[in-house]
């Protein structure tokens, strides 16, 4: 038992490291968005491909990835991920040296399928790794460190994109700076392949394709989870928008007056509030229910965004700032409220789920749209409009149908007696 003990700790020590990896890949689009800006002068619509590329592989690859790892099991699905992310990080090379962006963007889709498939592979693993009791707490603990590699990801990414160029608007950059960071993740990824390779783990995972699956058709049907999945696609569509664009917003003159270089460090501070907001929300939804929880932040998001859309300078750039910790709470709370009376199709809603991150590719691509024709400032419009929606959704859409049939029948029967 302490064998396995201690072989289990060593798993869920390189699991999270997982997790942490992928939270600072994600969060690494946000530097690398003003830097290609500026290397290729894109506009605003043509730099949020970035963002397009890289969530739009959540929509593609999230069905066959679940397909492959019922195949090959957790394990292997982890170092089938881990190399094939690898193996976009090295495409960044011939990127930069060809200077393609057509490149770059091929480059961040295969990063993307690895990280997906590392997602779809690593979330259960971490559940079947020890003491079944316990499974909620470990998995809680892999995302606090997810939080923490998009908190720690800007502050190195500046420094080793920007390679310590005081004003690259000023200066221009360089187009091979982007190569070494991109490389380190690369030789990174791969060595924590190898080390998934030697660990001795249970071979979990693998469907036996014997077994026929039942037919779960019925989560389509179900109100509350499509609403649930749209409230996804709108979160995480704002939350990478607002990330998006940050750098570049807090840069203006009548906001930050910076340096994109500069600026580009204080999305440490939109991700950090949303690793704080995570801890705090935590011990906040033991006593208040995570709907109501839910819909106060997204109505205090709708604030900070009214606020930043009509002011300048120091509170225009920290009511924005602060949108990450209204941020903190909305996923995995949309998630366990979507999937709420679901029963055997709770998979098939899960799947659901995933698959509309794909607003991540979609909503950020939209605001480039509008930046381009009306300016930064007022294309958080279309993240405000998505609050309001979450706001709508914490309020009211959450409750599932047979949840309002059964109140229903319950005051007639009330009435009845009376």
């Amino acid at each position: 038992m302490t064998q396995n003990n201690n072989q289990y700790r060593f798993a869920l020590t390189a699991l999270t490291s997982l997790f942490f990896m992928w939270g600072f890949i994600t969060c690494m689009n946000d530097i690398l968005i003003p830097y290609l800006r500026l290397l290729f002068d894109l506009s605003y619509a043509q730099s949020m491909l970035i963002q397009f590329c890289f969530f739009g592989a959540y929509f593609i690859v999230s069905i066959p990835a679940g397909h492959l790892i019922g195949k090959i099991g957790y394990k292997s699905g982890i170092v089938t991920g881990l190399m094939v992310a690898g193996a976009g990080c090295l495409l960044f090379y011939p990127a930069a040296m060809m200077e393609v962006y057509g490149l770059f963007l091929f480059a961040l889709f295969i990063l993307a399928s690895g990280v997906t498939i590392l997602q779809v592979a690593a979330n259960p693993y971490v559940t079947v790794l020890g003491d079944a009791s316990t499974a909620s707490s470990r998995l809680t603990m892999t995302q606090a460190f997810n939080s923490l590699g998009t908190t720690v990801a800007p502050f190195f990414g500046a420094w080793l994109i920007f390679g310590g160029i005081a004003d690259p608007e000023v200066t221009g950059v360089s187009n091979d700076t982007v190569a070494l960071p991109y490389f380190i993740l690369a030789a990174t990824l791969v060595i924590m392949a190898i080390i998934f390779v030697f660990l001795k783990l249970p071979n979990m995972g693998r469907v036996d394709p014997a077994v026929a699956l039942p037919k779960e058709g019925s989560a389509w049907r179900q109100r509350h989870l499509m609403l649930g999945a749209l409230a996804i696609f709108v979160y995480v569509g704002a939350e990478v928008g607002i990330g998006s664009f940050l750098a570049m917003y807090i840069a203006l003159p009548e906001i930050g007056d910076m340096s994109a270089s500069r600026a580009s460090h204080y999305i440490s501070w939109y991700f950090g509030g949303a690793m704080v907001g995570r801890f705090l929300g935590a011990a906040i939804m033991q006593k208040i229910s995570g709907n109501r929880v839910l819909a106060f932040n997204a109505i205090a998001a709708v604030l900070l965004l009214l606020t930043t859309m009509t002011s300048s300078s120091t509170l225009a750039m920290w009511s924005l700032l602060f949108v990450g910790l209204c941020n903190s709470i909305m996923f995995p709370t949309i998630f366990s409220l979507a999937l709420q009376n679901l029963g055997a199709s709770r998979g098939q809603g899960s799947g659901i789920l995933c698959l509309a991150i794909v607003g991540g590719a979609i909503v950020p691509l939209a605001q480039g749209f509008l930046a381009d024709q009306v300016g930064i400032q007022m294309s958080f419009i279309i993240p405000l409009l998505c609050y309001v929606y979450i706001f709508y959704y914490g309020l009211r859409g959450y409750i599932p149908r047979a949840n309002k049939i059964e109140q229903q029948t319950e005051q007639q029967t009330q009435q009845e007696v009376a």
